[in-house]
């Protein structure tokens, strides 16, 4: 008997303990699963140094609307970000220049999906000279001239620039070769030629204009939404020399009359689903064209948002 009493006591010891183990586990959310208002969806989003501040000003909006959706943003260029979609890695690239070709098979290559292209915005590259610089404006035929390789522009001089306190050396600031700001201005303005050795490359947006802000000789490309009033200057841009220079401005990169604009881009593997989905489409609405305009970059136009 002493045996068996000893077997039963055991027993409910035993089933406390499992009761109060399962309501210790269940109010810490160790048993079962958590409520869904709980849980957090991410999305990962990667690349252009350009679109960078971008992308965090619409995760933190989005943030406000969808609450249980995560957006997790980081930098690094364009090449960075497509590199990273390629492999499969990140939900979107975001990108200052246009996919490759070779890039774009690659990723089929390794995932099975064609990358999805979506603009989502668009920006005048501006090229960037110290306050105190009295040049105004500049060709595209002369930006080659001191970037490219071969080019003879190597003193303000050189263009009919008189500098301030005999500060006549050009200083050329540029970007680290994974940028799409860099592939960009060597398609569009060096017209595919290598650049001068030499320059300063910057890794990211920011730090050019920073360097030519604090360098009276230098020039720099960089997105307008990067300008520092007071700092720096943007000129005008005239495709060649002769023609009427234009600013940088949302006007005239709607109109196609600043030279060097471009789109800014996400690309997602295959058509978008579920979160990344709705968060591509609110990019696209009112609210995310608006933190486009907010952050110095060109809005899409209604009936380009539609599409």
């Amino acid at each position: 008997m002493k045996t068996n009493k000893t077997t039963k006591w055991g027993a409910c010891l035993g089933a406390v303990a499992f009761l109060a183990a399962s309501l210790i586990l269940t109010g810490c959310g160790g048993g079962g699963d958590k409520p869904a208002a709980e849980k957090k969806a991410v999305i990962q989003n990667k690349g252009s140094d350009t679109m960078v501040n971008l992308a965090q000003a619409w995760a933190e909006e989005y943030k406000k609307v969808v609450p249980s959706v995560e957006i997790e943003v980081s930098g690094g260029g364009s090449g960075v970000g497509i590199a990273a979609l390629v492999k499969g890695t990140i939900d979107i690239a975001n990108a200052s220049r246009d996919m490759k070709k070779e890039e774009i098979e690659q990723a089929k290559k390794n995932t099975g999906k064609e990358p999805k292209e979506v603009i989502v915005g668009y920006d005048a590259l501006a090229v960037y000279v110290h306050k105190d610089n009295p040049i105004t404006e500049i060709s595209v035929e002369q930006l080659a001239d001191i970037y490219a390789e071969g080019g003879k522009a190597l003193k303000w001089s050189d263009l009919g620039v008189t500098m301030p306190g005999g500060k006549d050396e050009i200083i050329r600031v540029s970007r680290q070769s994974s940028s799409g700001t860099y592939e960009f201005f060597r398609e569009h303005v060096l017209n595919k030629k290598d650049f001068k050795l030499g320059s300063r490359d910057m890794n990211g947006s920011k730090e050019v204009v920073e360097l030519v802000a604090g360098t009276v000789g230098a020039i720099g490309y960089s997105g307008m939404g990067y300008n520092e009033p007071g700092k720096v200057k943007m000129l005008k841009v005239a495709s060649k020399k002769g023609e009427p220079a234009v600013e940088p401005s949302v006007a005239n990169t709607l109109s196609k009359k600043y030279p060097i604009a471009r789109s800014l881009n996400l690309y997602t593997l295959g058509e978008p689903t579920g979160d990344v989905a709705a968060y591509i489409h609110w990019i696209l609405t009112d609210a995310g064209q608006k933190v486009v305009e907010a952050t110095g970059y060109v809005p899409l136009p209604p009936e380009a948002r539609k599409k």
